[in-house]
């Protein structure tokens, strides 16, 4: 993708998204979420992540899950798909999101088309970054932060966690959705606060790319956007600008993917309700099945026929990227939550 249609898309979803963020906070009512807080044996985690992932459709048969410091998915072909994700004893949630991300990253993988004709070519792999993190991102937010699976989980829970508050599956489906304030760290952000935290990189990219940012004025530039964009500054450049890898490691032009496959997610979402009309009775139930499959013929087995992500949404969605797709489910969704009038 070219920064040119980048910059399109992320001027839009910037002049929406700001004040969505600045209304939320100042005119919405958060949900509750402390009732979360609690100790969980890391034990229990990784026996409800594993419930999970199989659920999914993770095949074991293909694939390991494992545990690492930092949550990934490799493996040499789909048939050897290696997963990892991580656990806190005091944060219940952030092993159950990270497995069901990582799952999605290697239900992509073990989908790939294996056809003869498709093996061991170009074709056969996927097509970029950001849809990779389309399908960890479809898993992760548009199902397992959806009400529906929060009705399939919260029973499980309760299995692996007797000790769990009796709590009901709405009660479960708002704590996990509460938008993050401040939000400093983007990996520990949310789906509506995250976004500004990767425009906010690019534009950053983009300058010391162009010249109109100097290298010395990052932290400066970096904390002047925080501010703008999501209302708090950082007291430490830890907790600023060096936080994360990519930029130590050269890897500019990387943080949009995310963004992007977010995106992507949304619109492949509205596509697959349209064609799957029990969808969302469907995950209430745990019958998984039904979507795991669409994705893989609508998606998985493409591989790289399509040049772009743009050319991919517009051959399966009927239309290339849009992010007001993007911005309206973020709007109905977190103005209900937060019951904004």
């Amino acid at each position: 993708m070219t920064y040119a249609r980048l910059d399109q898309i992320f001027a839009e979803v910037r002049k929406d998204l700001v004040p969505l963020i600045a209304d939320l906070r100042s005119k919405g009512t958060a949900p509750s979420e402390t009732w979360l807080n609690g100790i969980w044996a890391v034990e229990q985690q990784a026996a409800l992540c594993k419930e999970v992932a199989l659920a999914l459709g993770f095949d074991t048969n293909i694939g390991r899950l494992d545990v690492s410091v930092h949550p990934f998915t490799g493996g040499s072909h789909p048939t050897d798909v290696r997963m990892t994700t991580r656990f806190k004893e005091h944060d219940l949630t952030e092993g159950l999101t990270g497995a069901i991300h990582e799952t999605g990253h290697a239900l992509y993988e073990q989908g790939r088309n294996l056809d003869p004709a498709w093996e061991g070519l170009p074709v056969g792999n996927s097509l970029s970054m950001g849809i990779h993190e389309s399908q960890s991102l479809f898993w992760e937010r548009m199902i397992g932060l959806s009400q529906p699976f929060a009705e399939w989980l919260l029973p499980r829970i309760r299995q692996h966690f007797p000790q769990f508050p009796e709590r009901s599956a709405a009660d479960l489906y708002e704590a996990v959705n509460v938008i993050k304030s401040p939000s400093l760290i983007r990996v520990e952000s949310d789906e509506v606060t995250y976004p500004m935290h990767i425009i906010l990189r690019y534009e950053i990219e983009r300058g010391l790319l162009d010249g109109s940012v100097k290298v010395e004025d990052v932290p400066k530039v970096w904390n002047q956007k925080m501010k703008d964009y999501l209302g708090a500054v950082p007291e430490t450049d830890a907790q600023g600008c060096l936080q994360d890898v990519h930029w130590s490691a050269g890897l500019f032009g990387y943080f949009p993917t995310y963004s992007l496959g977010a995106m992507y997610a949304c619109q492949i979402y509205e596509l697959a309700k349209q064609q799957l009309p029990e969808l969302e009775q469907q995950v209430a139930r745990g019958n998984f099945k039904p979507l795991k499959e669409w994705l893989n013929e609508s998606i998985h087995k493409l591989g790289s026929l399509h040049p772009s992500g743009d050319e991919l949404m517009k051959a399966v969605t009927g239309s290339p990227l849009k992010p007001q797709v993007f911005l309206s489910y973020l709007r109905s969704k977190y103005s209900k939550l937060y019951k904004l009038s």
